[in-house]
């Protein structure tokens, strides 16, 4: 019987010491929450100050480019009014010189050097588009010799885009029509 009475003393010594050992962790567990709680607390704090900062550096940072260009404004020169316009009238009609036939042919040369306009030419753009895609057509239409096909179609193309670019030259008065 003693036995059994020491063994259930013992028993209830134990539990009640583990008890009080929970109790303890239990204690730190909800020590370690509130810490944690506290720490997220600061950098929410901290987050908030940089924001802040933030925020004042770009109101400073648009208040000084304001004065900036406030200043550049008032440095700038203020444009002049021109009052005063001169009109220059051109006449852009080809002359016509009663010479000799002899010196027409010359005179006719010079005077579509003058008139001549820059770049290039529709007779010279509808040539090579008429070329590559004649060239391209051909060699699609002749499938047994695709080289062939590809000249003659270059050929023909090419023919072809020059005579509708010439005329669209004569159109616009690039070229003088025929007589």
């Amino acid at each position: 019987m003693k036995n059994i009475f020491l063994t259930g003393a013992m028993s209830v010594l134990m539990l009640t010491a583990c008890k009080k050992e929970n109790t303890v962790v239990e204690k730190s567990l909800d020590q370690q929450k509130i810490e944690f709680a506290q720490r997220q607390l600061e950098i929410e704090q901290q987050k908030l100050a940089i924001e802040k900062e933030k925020m004042a550096y770009e109101t400073q940072k648009k208040v000084d480019s304001i004065a900036e260009r406030k200043q550049a404004i008032a440095a700038a020169p203020k444009p002049q009014v021109i009052r005063e316009t001169k009109t220059v009238y051109v006449n852009n009609t080809p002359r016509q010189n009663s010479s000799s036939g002899s010196n027409s042919g010359n005179t006719q040369g010079s005077n579509q050097g003058t008139t001549q306009k820059q770049g290039m030419s529709q007779a010279a753009k509808g040539t090579i588009i008429g070329t590559v895609g004649g060239a391209a057509a051909g060699a699609i239409i002749n499938k047994k010799n695709r080289g062939l096909g590809a000249v003659v179609g270059g050929v023909v193309g090419g023919a072809t885009g020059y005579t509708i670019g010439r005329a669209g030259d004569r159109k616009s008065g690039r070229v003088q029509p025929r007589n």
